[in-house]
Order: structure tokens, then C-alpha cells, then sequence
């Protein structure tokens, strides 16, 4: 009888199984964490990591899909949630006055306080073993003694100063146990750190008198409103900061509503479509160009001449485009060196619209034409040659031939890779954040927009480059971006789809 060793496989599972339960340990600590910090979202998603991971690597079953797990869930984390996080801000009011939650505000609020100038004395902090005592010069008060670990109070009594005290900067050090302490003079007087050289007496500017309610110091009434997230004075001001709350398509209804959004918005999107585009026809009719000379078998120094234009897209774009960016210089750039010699004139590169408009065109042509050669020099090579020396035997010229034979046959697999072209250009925030930052402004507007702005740079500038950052606009300016941009490439999909069947169809013919 034959006598099976199957320890081995055996062992090789409880491996497995501890390995797995040690990730799912780890990823269960962290979701535990990270709802303790208060990110409840975070932590749910952590949740869901570790429950997959565990049921898709420690059951058998569930083998084909180990897998396919790992990019599922980097796809769902770090693309779907991204997505739907934004298009869920853009139905809220978040933005830098509205970046805390309910309860958060109200910490907030509570916490302030104004210093009676009348109580302000200096302040220093003597130490006794592992604890110290407070020290107020002007009074002549000495605390009794206190460790500064946690919130605790003391009472101050006349005494001699003590015989050393610490310097300013260790004194500092201990200012989280300082701000946390609170001191009693003999008359009964409160009084707590007001500041890293001061003790005082404060007095909170507002108290919690209700659920949805707060007193200022003065007895003004402050009242929650949901609805805009902020508490709000008897003569309806608001009172920052504020918390988030979802007001449904009210970002939306500005985006279409506002004249100050609605006029440069528009503007801003013809450009980017103007952009995408001429950007798509002069990097590929230059790049075609070289290519097709390239081509030509009586050039000399050919190898030569690849290699210096392929330059451009070998250097890394953003270094391109900081060294474009000193040659436009208006008053010392090379550019308009050149042309003062020449012909007299220094363009306002940065100032004038079109000008800048023209510039960034011109930037974005010499980073993209070298792909456009590239991709054409190994597609022209497909062409078969027996059908430009049938037409050239017909008589065509070399142009015809060109329009006629091998235009027609290198299109089609160039088109997903213009349409990749287009939507990339859509979104090129890098070339417009580091040439021009989106400027010069569009006056008369009440949101930051500028000329050479495309969508990407203007909710860039919208979200993180305002005083008044308004995430939740962007948001749902995003969310307009992401349909208009999954409308043109479906167009474009559609056309490309039709002009196949238009090409089978005739070839069955």
C-alpha cells in the first residue's frame, strides 16, 4: 500500500492562513484607527479591504478570484472612490469656511475667549523635581505644585520667587500642560494661560445654552441652520467657521445662474476645446511632416536629425516648460531679444490674452510633436510601397499620392491615439499651472479665471488657489468636466466605430 506524505501541504495552508490573518489584523487595527481619528469613511473602506482580503485568500473556493483582487481593489480606492467623493462634494458646501463637522464648530466656538487686560500678568515657571510651580512677578503669587500632564487647577499664594527659573524656551515647551492649567489667586479670581508669556482671566466669547444653540458674551442668541451650515445672528449674519451640509444642486444652479461664473466658465471651456484641438492638429501635421521627410531615402545625417528631434520628448515636460517660460520673458527673455533686433517689437507675452493664448499653443506643439513623429515614422513604414509606385506610374504626384495612398491608411490607427491626444489635452493642467498659472485674469469676474485657464487649471484655481476655497463648486465643476469629456470621447467612439463599418462595407464590396 502506498502511504501519502501530506504534511507538507498541510503545512503550506496554516502558513497561509496566518499570513492571512495577520494582514487582516493589520488592516482591521487600521480601520479601527482611523475611526478613532474621526474618519469614519476611511475606516469603512479599510473595513471592506480586510473583509474581502480575508474571505478571498483564506477560503479555497474563492481561488481565481486572488487574482484579480489586488487591481479591483486599487481600481475601487484609488479611482471609483476618488470619483464619487468628488461628485459628492460637489453637492455640498464645502469649502474653507465649511470644513468641519457639526460638533467640531461648536468645539471650535466655545473655545475662544477674550483676556481681561486688566488681570494679564507675566508669567514663569519654576521647576521641583518632576512638577512645577508658577511664578507671578508683579503679584508676588507662587502656585502650589503641579505636574502638567492633564487639566488641572492650583492656588496661588503670596511667597519669595524661587531660586531658579526656567528659561523662556523650556518654559515653552511645556505649553500644552500650561494652556491646560488653571490658577486661583487669593481673592478668587480664575485666571489661565493667555498666551507664552502671560496668565489671565478669560471669558468665553460664546456658551452652549441649547442643542442647536449658543450665547454670545455680550447676550446675543446664535442659532444653528442646517441648511446653510452656520450659526446665525439675530440680524441673519453668519458666524465662521461653519460645517458641511449637503444643499443638493445649489453649486449647480450657480455654475448656470451666475453671471460671474456662467460668463467665464463659458469662456474657459471654448478655449480648452480650442486647445485640445489645435493642439491635436499642430503636433500631429509637424510631426507627420518630419516623419514623412524623414522618410525621404536621399536625406543625409538622417540618424543625426531623429535624435535632435526627439529631444523635446526626452527632456521631462515640466523642465521645458520652465526654461519656455524664461525664454517668454517680456523684458529679458530671448525670444523677445530676437524680435526687438529684428523687427522692433517686445509682444506682451504674459499680459495680452491672445498672446499668452498663442504661447501656450506654441509650448504645448514642441512638447507633442515628437510623439506624433514617432508613432508616424512606424506607421508610414506600413505603408505598402507597391501602391505609391502604382500611382506614381498613373501619373499622381508625390503630394496626391500622399493625401490619396498613405494618408488614407495611416489614419485609422492613428485615431484612438488623437482621441488619447485630445483628452489628455483637456486636462493639461501641468503645461498651464507651470507656463502662465492660468493668467492673465478675466476682469469682471467673481471667481478666479484667466485667459489661458482650461477647465483642469481653473478648478484647480477655484479649489486650492483662493482665499475663499470652494470645494463644493468645484466639485460639481468637476463633475461637468468628467460629461463633457465622456460625451466627446462616446462622439468620437461612435465616428470611429461608423467609419470602420464604412470600411468593411466597401471592402466587401
Amino acid at each position: 500500500m502506498a502511504i501519502t506524505d501530506t504534511s507538507a501541504p498541510q503545512g503550506s495552508a496554516w502558513v497561509r492562513l496566518a499570513v492571512v490573518a495577520c494582514v487582516t489584523a493589520v488592516l482591521l487595527a487600521g480601520s479601527f484607527y482611523l475611526y478613532q481619528l474621526s474618519q469614519p469613511v476611511f475606516g469603512a473602506i479599510l473595513l471592506a479591504l480586510a473583509t474581502g482580503f480575508a474571505i478571498i485568500f483564506g477560503a479555497k473556493r474563492y481561488y481565481g478570484a486572488r487574482f484579480i483582487f489586488p487591481g479591483v481593489a486599487a481600481v475601487l480606492i484609488f479611482i471609483a472612490f476618488p470619483v464619487a467623493y468628488t461628485i459628492y462634494i460637489g453637492f455640498t458646501n464645502y469649502s474653507s469656511f465649511n470644513l468641519l463637522s457639526y460638533e467640531r464648530t461648536i468645539e471650535v466656538l466655545t473655545a475662544r475667549s477674550s483676556v481681561d487686560a486688566s488681570t494679564e500678568q507675566p508669567f514663569a515657571v519654576a521647576a521641583e523635581d518632576d512638577a512645577y510651580r508658577i511664578w507671578l512677578p508683579e503679584s508676588g503669587l507662587l502656585s502650589d505644585v503641579v505636574s502638567l500632564q492633564d487639566a488641572q487647577s492650583a492656588a496661588l499664594t503670596p511667597a519669595n520667587a524661587p531660586a531658579v527659573l526656567l528659561d523662556r524656551r523650556d518654559a515653552i515647551k511645556l505649553r500644552s500642560g500650561l494652556q491646560a492649567l488653571t490658577l486661583t489667586t487669593p481673592d478668587g479670581t480664575v485666571i489661565q494661560n493667555a498666551g507664552l508669556r502671560t496668565f489671565a482671566s478669560l471669558t468665553p466669547d460664546f456658551v452652549r445654552t441649547g442643542p442647536d444653540e449658543l450665547t454670545k458674551s455680550d447676550g446675543t442668541i446664535l442659532m444653528a441652520n442646517h441648511e446653510t451650515g452656520f450659526f446665525v445672528d439675530q440680524a441673519g449674519e453668519n458666524v465662521p467657521p461653519g460645517w458641511r451640509v449637503t444643499i443638493g444642486w445649489d453649486n449647480f444652479a450657480r455654475v448656470f445662474q451666475s453671471e460671474g461664473i456662467r460668463q467665464p466658465m463659458v469662456s474657459v471651456f471654448i478655449w480648452t476645446f480650442f486647445f485640445a484641438t489645435a493642439s491635436v492638429v499642430l503636433t500631429f501635421g509637424i510631426g507627420l511632416t518630419l516623419a514623412v521627410i524623414l522618410q525621404w531615402p536621399h536625406l543625409r545625417f538622417k540618424a543625426l536629425y531623429r535624435i535632435l528631434l526627439i529631444l523635446p520628448y526626452a527632456v521631462p515636460a515640466f523642465i521645458s516648460i520652465l526654461v519656455f517660460r524664461g525664454l517668454f520673458n517680456q523684458n529679458f527673455g530671448e525670444i523677445n531679444l530676437i524680435l526687438e533686433a529684428l523687427f522692433g517689437i517686445r509682444p506682451n507675452w504674459f499680459t495680452d490674452g491672445n498672446l499668452a493664448r498663442a504661447m501656450v499653443l506654441i509650448v504645448n506643439t514642441w512638447l507633442g510633436y515628437p510623439y506624433m513623429m514617432l508613432l508616424a515614422m512606424g506607421f508610414l513604414q506600413s505603408v505598402p510601397e507597391d501602391h505609391k509606385k502604382a500611382a506614381a506610374l498613373e501619373g499622381a504626384s508625390a503630394l496626391r499620392v500622399f493625401f490619396t495612398i498613405t494618408l488614407p491608411q495611416i489614419i485609422p490607427p492613428f485615431l484612438p491615439l488623437l482621441i488619447a491626444s485630445f483628452a489628455f489635452n483637456f486636462n493639461n493642467l501641468v503645461l498651464v499651472f507651470l507656463l502662465t498659472r492660468g493668467l492673465p485674469d478675466i476682469p469682471g469676474t467673481i471667481i478666479p479665471a484667466g485667459e489661458t485657464d482650461i477647465l483642469a487649471s481653473f478648478t484647480y484655481r477655484l479649489a486650492f488657489d483662493n482665499a475663499g476655497q470652494q470645494f463644493g463648486l468645484a466639485g460639481a465643476i468637476t463633475l461637468l468636466i468628467f460629461l463633457v469629456v465622456a460625451a466627446i470621447s462616446y462622439a468620437n467612439f461612435v465616428a470611429m466605430r461608423r467609419a470602420a463599418q464604412r470600411r468593411s462595407g466597401r471592402a466587401n464590396l
